[in-house]
């Protein structure tokens, strides 16, 4: 545990080093470095045939990529005043900026085929946030395929390009029942969440969707039956390979898995 402990503290480190800009730093917020995201991924390049030295370079590109993404999605579409207008182009600005570095260490590697899986992953994921935030898809299972692919396209690309694709459904559920934690928490604390919005915007326009007066507990229970379905899933594959072994990735799977109580299965979904 301790080797990658080490390992996820380096990359961390250089991972800071290279977002760091004073100007855009001083004007947005620091950018988030999903620790969890982090070590999956490390855990995944340590699976594969490639050195350390490029697997490293490799993932500081890829959470490179990830930020680059996150911070786009902060970027507000609502009528803004002079001094938030400013901070929404410097986000914009800060996206580019980190699509520039993670550009420029892909260029050093000089790996083609790599550069062609994130590129095509880089592309599924803004397919998928189109799909999500234009509310486009009309069915539960439609939108929580857009999820799901917003969060672990980069990851789905990388197993295959590795040729571990065991890691694949592996990685997108775990992924996809963190972020469907995430948006759960922001429900129940009364903040925004564009999942739930998506969730209450399909059962209200689709009759085969029956909801009780209570609704908000009808979208939780919506939303606990897929994290529910893919904790399931997720057993079924820790039994075909021994990703639990690794304690410190071992931990952090179970505190992902641990999260919320379930309401699975009080809702119902005709036919």
């Amino acid at each position: 545990m301790q080797n990658m402990m080490v390992k996820l503290a380096d990359v961390k480190e250089q991972i800071n080093e290279k977002i760091k800009h004073p100007y855009l730093l001083k004007h947005i917020e620091t950018p988030i470095i999903d620790e969890d995201k982090l070590l999956l991924l490390l855990s995944l390049l340590n699976k594969g045939t490639i050195p350390e030295l490029i697997a490293k370079k490799y993932c500081i590109t890829i959470m490179l990529i990830q930020i680059a993404l996150d911070t786009h999605e902060l970027v507000s579409n609502h009528k803004l005043d002079s001094e938030e207008l400013k901070s929404r182009q410097l986000t914009v600005l800060a996206g580019v900026y980190y699509s520039g570095l993670y550009y420029k260490i892909l260029a050093g590697i000089d790996d083609i085929e790599m550069i062609r899986s994130l590129a095509e992953g880089i592309k599924e994921v803004n397919e998928h946030k189109i799909s999500l935030y234009q509310k486009s898809a009309n069915t539960l299972d439609g939108l929580m395929n857009d999820v799901k692919m917003i969060e672990s396209s980069l990851f789905v690309k990388v197993a295959s390009y590795l040729d571990v694709t065991e890691w694949s459904d592996f990685s997108s559920n775990l992924l996809f029942i963190k972020r469907l934690n995430a948006e759960r928490e922001m429900f129940l604390q009364g903040r925004k969440s564009i999942v739930f919005e998506a969730i209450r915007n399909i059962i209200a326009e689709n009759e085969k969707y029956h909801v009780s007066k209570e609704q908000d507990k009808d979208l939780l229970a919506i939303c606990d039956h897929y994290i529910d379905f893919s904790k399931k899933l997720i057993q079924k594959h820790t039994m075909k390979f021994p990703i639990m072994d690794d304690e410190l990735l071992g931990r952090k799977i179970q505190a992902i898995l641990g999260k919320n109580e379930s309401y699975a299965n009080t809702f119902v979904e005709e036919g």
